[in-house]
């Protein structure tokens, strides 16, 4: 999570959408940068509003426009496969090394889900508290010169990013009934997605 005070911003950041990249090109000019533990840097909207918006409300009376970047579901899900495939995960509970990317989004769709494939979801990421204001600036993954050309024109800057935390490569076949059936049932992560822009 980047918060800029002057330019009123907060780059709420989802896991596997490229946010380490703008975090080290970033963390400089940011007023606010948190890099740890987890559940902070990837603080979700309802978090980030009941903690660290309440603070600017409270003390400056003022909000932060929040903005986020999004993967395409299966894109985002086969991110996840490929990272949790890496050498160091051999062994841990989260290892996707002797799966294929078929098992995973099966498992992906069990409730509840096996501990490897409990990663989150990109549309609950923005559900807001009842009285909050929601990401006001999201932006497509492959859409990186949309997100640079906002965040250098709002930040007055040029921004050099450079490729981070890359995942190792996986072939990331689909079933046609598992993509059919994840398609249906997680419907909504597609309308998340194609809101973006």
């Amino acid at each position: 999570m980047l918060v800029f005070y002057k330019e009123r911003l907060a780059f709420l950041a989802i896991p596997k959408t490229g946010s380490t990249a703008y975090h080290t090109a970033l963390r400089d000019r940011a007023d606010l940068v948190v890099t740890g533990p987890p559940d902070l840097k990837h603080a979700p909207v309802r978090r980030y509003d009941r903690f660290f918006q309440n603070i600017f409300r409270k003390m400056y009376d003022t909000e932060m426009e929040i903005m986020a970047v999004v993967r395409e579901p299966l894109d985002w899900l086969g991110s996840w496969y490929r990272f949790r495939s890496r050498d160091d995960r051999i062994g841990h509970p989260h290892s996707t090394r002797d799966l294929s990317f078929d098992d995973f989004v099966q498992a992906y769709m069990q409730s509840p889900r096996p501990e490897f494939a409990d990663v989150g979801s990109q549309s609950q990421f923005f559900l807001t508290r009842s009285n909050g204001m929601g990401a006001s600036h999201v932006f497509k993954y492959e859409n990186q010169g949309k997100v640079l050309d906002f965040l250098q024109d709002r930040l007055n800057m040029q921004i050099n990013l450079q490729k981070e935390n890359v995942s190792p490569q996986r072939e990331l076949f689909l079933s046609r009934t598992t993509e059919e059936e994840f398609r249906k049932r997680h419907a909504t992560e597609f309308a998340c997605y194609e809101a973006a822009r």
